[in-house]
């Protein structure tokens, strides 16, 4: 893990259907940029179709698309081949996240980095990070919910990430998304305020 000198960056983190994606929008709410590294894979991901889809010797490709859902089901299934794609994805991905970085180093105020594997990976010169916690039975409720998927398929994404509740120790804040929106909100504010109070970061 290089140094890459993110004096202002928070890095978000937490676990498949904790909630990453509302706490990022709260923040934004209260004034920080963000910036989303799903989002930022997406876009490399759909650059580089061609090459993945040749990496996997076109088996999930159809009409010149790749079918996401069958190849995220495949190689979660298949540590191998998991790690090769992440191989290839993860620097470009990097790159991306670091340029962005750096702009906003520039103006010196504090701005969320959501890295749903920021634990896992070890990739980034982070030193504030802010874990977004919900239940193991909260995460297998809310996947199921939202994206339809069966209890095979998510306890294959949970056995990728590192257990939630072995992240905690690790984090500098933990925001608790175990209830409902509105304590989820006072807790975003709290942590946000507990932010502001460093001395590095003052006001938005």
């Amino acid at each position: 893990m290089q140094n890459d000198n993110l004096k202002y960056a928070i890095a978000l983190t937490g676990g498949l259907s904790t909630g990453k994606s509302t706490v990022c929008s709260l923040f934004g709410l209260h004034g920080f940029a963000i910036i989303d590294a799903d989002k930022i894979s997406k876009e490399i991901f759909d650059k580089n179709q061609n090459k993945i889809s040749k990496m996997f010797d076109d088996k999930f490709t159809k009409d010149g698309k790749i079918d996401r859902k069958l190849l995220a089901n495949f190689i979660f299934e298949d540590k191998q081949n998991k790690q090769k794609l992440e191989n290839f994805l993860h620097p470009l991905i990097k790159e991306s996240i670091i340029k962005k970085c750096k702009i906003l180093e520039t103006k010196q105020k504090p701005y969320i980095v959501d890295i749903p594997l920021f634990f896992e990976t070890n990739n980034y010169d982070i030193k504030t990070t802010i874990l977004v916690y919900a239940t193991k039975q909260q995460q297998i409720k809310r996947a199921i919910k939202r994206d339809m998927k069966n209890k095979t398929q998510i306890n294959n994404i949970l056995s990728n990430q590192l257990d939630i509740d072995a992240k905690l120790p690790m984090a500098t804040y933990v925001i608790y998304n175990n209830k409902d929106m509105k304590h989820l909100q006072h807790e975003v504010e709290r942590v946000k305020n507990l932010l502001l109070k460093k001395e590095l970061y003052g006001k938005i």
